[in-house]
């Protein structure tokens, strides 16, 4: 038996990841602002009441989680707002580096203390951070913030490889979630997450820093 810590857990994937990997047998630490009826509904440990683009989160967690050994991270929280050229909104894209880049990578800092040799920290991160595969431009603090955590999530995995600590960076493809509207072109959380979960299971010290998608291709940088 294996335990994780799920971040974004009250809704969306990162409920989804806490459902399946009860499901199967893992103990779950859930962590989110405020749970949700669904995330109450199961059987895991909620750790609740915490904004992670507070600067005292981190150390707040880890006086919670005293005493725990994580074999699997996963950093799933983040926000989307779309901004297009003609309407820049400094401000907004200044947030969406806070949730989407910043505030996983100091919790990911914090995190490694307490997760030994043999475990997997992922990055939710997006197609959208790719500069090969931007076909379409546009939802600037978007792309911005998830390509500076793939950045940050490369040197993780060089930096965490000589303490055995691997790291996927993950899309979870085009999935129907409150963030997107429910987009009906997209796939259900279930299917997402059970290819997201076929990579962390995959994942090793050799494969450390990979852009995957779930469905198991390798993105473009």
């Amino acid at each position: 038996m294996a335990t994780f810590l799920v971040t974004g857990s009250n809704r969306g994937i990162g409920l989804e990841f806490c459902r399946q990997l009860h499901e199967r047998g893992d103990q779950v630490i859930a962590v989110c602002r405020e749970p949700s009826d669904e995330l109450k509904a199961l059987p895991v440990r909620i750790e609740a009441g915490l904004d992670q683009t507070s600067r005292d989160a981190p150390d707040q967690l880890i006086r919670r989680l005293e005493g725990e050994v994580l074999d699997g991270v996963v950093l799933n929280a983040g926000i989307l707002e779309s901004i297009a050229l003609e309407k820049l909104d400094p401000d907004a894209i200044r947030r969406q580096f806070e949730v989407n880049a910043l505030a996983p990578l100091l919790l990911a800092k914090a995190l490694v203390d307490l997760m030994p040799a043999g475990s997997k920290l992922s990055l939710m991160s997006s197609r959208m951070a790719s500069m090969d595969d931007n076909t379409s431009g546009g939802s600037y603090g978007y792309r911005m913030s998830k390509a500076a955590l793939n950045s940050a999530a490369k040197s993780l995995a060089f930096d965490l490889k000589p303490r055995g600590i691997a790291v996927a960076i993950l899309h979870p493809g085009l999935v129907q979630t409150r963030m997107i509207g429910f987009n009906p072109n997209g796939i259900a959380p279930e299917s997402a997450v059970q290819g997201l979960l076929q990579r962390i299971d995959a994942l090793s010290l050799e494969t450390s820093g990979t852009f995957w998608h779930a469905n198991g291709e390798v993105l473009p940088w």
